[in-house]
């Protein structure tokens, strides 16, 4: 393929889900209007891919790790650490990361994993608040963004912890760390209970009719990963937008310009409309962008079923509709779209197994008989199994 050829790779989180009664068996992306992806589905190559493989937990780390071209068997370390970075924290070889969800616990349940996906700001005050009572020696905290904080430490790399989003309504009891160093990181979290209940933050959330922060979660923990670079691996120029700390810090270790974007949130009020626009423009300077939209994942994550499909509708309407003509007007181009996992509507979480893809553009035929782009719609004939060299497949096609 001629080095003129560009490429788009769309990542719409935790798209795929479970067929729902509500819907009449149907899943959010078949119920969804999406002639665009539809479209896309029937004259490009379709198939399904392990993004997530097996033995590793279905998390949008390691899966959008396979996407990015990066085997996570071979580069994964943790999810906190690939946040760290997208922070601007290097982490030394002795430190430990763990991600430090604000989370909402009420009568002995968890009930939020975002604590009302409470804003960056009032987060801020809540951090610090948490740094000074409790930072020191044994650790320290680091603000993030909304609900998704950072503690760093010098151990406990292998105690087994849950993430908050797979436990909502749940008593708490039950999914405390467990295993190395769990004593220390548990009484770190129940500490955090008392730092933060009456603090000015929660009192004026709770007025206002919001959740409260009610404790922290600690999970997702590990040491700094070593990744080649993107230019190195690949031998192009790219890109990428998201709103996600995760994805921001697979950029910065790979070498990715970082593209911000006015209004995009990751979550549902996200700036659609400027996501596709500064992507097209960033094709004007990189070979390939990665484009990634967090709203399907996290009404997901909340049960809502008519908020996801409201998602995947603009993914389809704003997203796709202006991607698309803008393509078209390039000499060369290549779109590979495909969610990183399933997020289940029903479980508000993460579901292990494959998901669709698709492949449109120049130098691409159709194949796969699909009919849709859904979970139906494209036929599940063949799976492949890693991952991570689907990128390579959609930069090489019609090479040779």
């Amino acid at each position: 393929m001629p080095e003129s050829c560009k490429f788009l790779i769309l990542i719409p989180d935790g798209m795929t889900d479970e067929p729902i009664p509500s819907l009449g068996g149907k899943t959010p992306l078949e119920a969804a209007r999406t002639p665009n992806m539809d479209r896309l589905a029937r004259e490009g190559l379709t198939g399904w891919v392990k993004t997530v493989p097996d033995g590793m937990k279905p998390s949008s780390d390691v899966a959008c790790m396979s996407i990015i071209g990066y085997d996570p068997q071979r580069y994964h370390t943790g999810r906190a650490p690939l946040e760290a970075a997208s922070l601007g924290i290097r982490l030394t070889p002795q430190q430990v990361a763990f991600r430090c969800n604000l989370v909402t616990v009420a009568d002995g349940k968890l009930t939020d994993y975002s604590a009302g996906h409470i804003t960056s700001e009032e987060a801020q005050q809540l951090i610090g608040t948490l740094e000074r009572a409790l930072g020191g020696a044994a650790g320290r905290f680091h603000a993030g963004v909304s609900y998704r904080h950072l503690w760093l430490t010098q151990g406990h790399l292998n105690a087994q912890c849950t993430p908050p989003h797979d436990i909502q309504g749940q008593p708490i009891e039950g999914f405390f760390p467990t295993g190395d160093g769990s004593d220390a990181l548990a009484r770190l979290m129940r500490d955090s209970v008392s730092v933060l209940k009456d603090h000015p933050v929660n009192r004026a959330r709770v007025a206002k009719g919001e959740a409260p922060a009610s404790m922290i979660w600690l999970w997702g923990q590990g040491t700094a990963p070593q990744l080649p670079s993107f230019k190195e691996r690949c031998g192009l120029s790219a890109g990428i937008i998201t709103a996600v700390d995760l994805l921001r810090g697979i950029g910065r270790l790979t070498g990715l310009e970082i593209i911000e974007v006015p209004g995009a949130t990751g979550y549902f009020d996200t700036n659609y409309q400027g996501k596709a626009e500064y992507a097209l423009e960033a094709l004007k300077r990189h070979d390939l962008v990665f484009l990634h939209v967090e709203a399907t994942d996290e009404a997901g994550h909340v049960g809502n079923v008519e908020e996801k499909i409201t998602a995947i509708e603009a993914v389809d309407r704003i997203v796709l509709g202006t991607l698309l003509p803008g393509l078209a007007r390039l000499p060369r181009w290549r779109l590979l779209m495909l969610p990183d996992h399933m997020t289940s509507c029903a479980k508000k979480t993460h579901v292990a197994g494959p998901v669709p893809f698709v492949i449109a553009g120049s130098g691409v035929r159709a194949g796969g008989a699909a009919t849709a782009y859904n979970e139906r719609g494209v036929p599940r004939s063949t799976v492949r199994e890693a991952g991570h060299q689907l990128l390579d497949d959609v930069l090489t096609i019609g090479a040779n």
